[in-house]
């Protein structure tokens, strides 16, 4: 049959390119089509666009770019109407995705939906047009199904696909890695501070302030797949700043601790059993119309599954040098680490098991296939 994937960023890129391998082995002659990554790529199928060429962060960023936005929503539109495929699946990326939805459904295309529109934060209005507009979705979240089940939508809770990657990927032999690497003996902090230039700008900054102020650390950027080391170099200026790109799961595996802007990264720090202080800053203009729509105690995955303050989280003004300091002080003593590590075996446990790109490729398939 043949399929075609809207996936955005990099954390989509690695849902999709695990989707897309079991789609195969569900469909060993799947024709893909694909909005996503080298991680994708990698896998098979036909890239259209990578998103590096559409990352654009918060309203604001969307509005100066917009032009540029509904041109590529003309485009995928025009394509998929050439590649005529037997189900549209979308990953995340919801305001790009519930657009395409919503046009496709109009013509009779199959609409799958894996990784929910972060609905239950804001906008809840929106779950009746994904109700018309989405024929199947794939929740990864636990508290999901609970809040769809609200609105008369029944879902599916597959299981998170971070547990699959993380267990799936090849183990790093610690001396072999800091010697690769040029990193010494000290004990690490990582810094994971986005993928998207605008985020890496206002996170990196404050997160490097703290360097004097811990010399028995070394400190190491987790650099993203789609940014160059020339845009990170300027933040380097001291002996204990180490780089690392696209190497995220490896450095995480020896971290002591970690400093993570705020999204898929903080429960991934979290599966790793690594204490972190959650980060975010935004645009001004952004950070108020969120502020004023986003109805969430929390902004960190790992706070809002286990539903109570696990980790703590800085946001916008908060996020200065004395706070980071104090924070990232206490998930370096020994009791406040010993409670993190239970609190993140307990939402490994709510997480479901393994399985979840396997779940959700067996669900598409046989769904498209009884319909043919």
């Amino acid at each position: 049959m043949k399929y075609y994937i809207i996936a955005g960023e990099a954390s989509g890129d690695l849902h999709g390119s695990n989707l897309m391998k079991a789609l195969f082995k569900q469909d060993e002659q799947a024709e893909i089509r694909f909005w996503g990554g080298d991680l994708m790529q990698n896998v098979g199928g036909e890239l259209v666009m990578h998103y590096k060429e559409r990352q654009f962060m918060g309203f604001a960023e969307v509005i100066l770019n917009l032009r540029k936005v509904l041109g590529h929503i003309k485009f995928c539109k025009s394509d998929i109407e050439k590649f005529q495929p037997d189900v549209l699946i979308f990953i995340d990326n919801s305001g790009f995705n519930l657009r395409i939805a919503k046009w496709a459904k109009a013509l009779n295309y199959k609409t799958h939906y894996y990784i929910s529109p972060q609905v239950w934060a804001s906008r809840a209005s929106r779950v009746e047009k994904i109700k018309h507009d989405v024929d199947a979705m794939y929740c990864i979240l636990p508290f999901e199904k609970e809040f769809y089940k609200t609105y008369n939508y029944d879902v599916n809770f597959v299981g998170h696909p971070l547990i699959d990657a993380i267990a799936d990927r090849p183990q790093v032999e610690e001396t072999v890695f800091r010697k690769e690497h040029k990193l010494s003996d000290q004990p690490i902090i990582a810094l994971l501070p986005g993928s998207r230039k605008q985020e890496i700008t206002k996170m990196l900054g404050v997160m490097l302030s703290l360097v004097d102020d811990f010399k028995d650390y070394q400190f190491v950027i987790a650099g993203a797949p789609s940014q160059d080391y020339e845009f990170y170099q300027g933040f380097i200026k001291k002996k204990n700043i180490k780089f690392i790109s696209n190497r995220t799961y490896d450095l995480l595996s020896i971290s002591t601790a970690a400093l993570v802007t705020s999204g898929t990264a903080t429960l991934e720090t979290a599966l790793f059993k690594v204490p972190q202080v959650v980060c975010y800053k935004a645009n001004a203009i952004s950070y108020q119309i969120a502020k004023r729509i986003i109805t969430l105690k929390y902004i960190s995955l790992v706070n809002l599954i286990m539903d109570r303050e696990v980790v703590t989280e800085l946001i916008q003004g908060d996020l200065n040098k004395k706070r980071l300091k104090k924070e990232l002080t206490s998930i370096l003593h020994p009791e406040r680490r010993e409670q993190l590590f239970l609190d993140y075996y307990e939402l490994e446990k709510l997480l479901g098991g393994r399985g979840a790109s396997e779940n959700t490729a067996k669900l598409i398939f046989n769904a498209i296939r009884n319909s043919k």
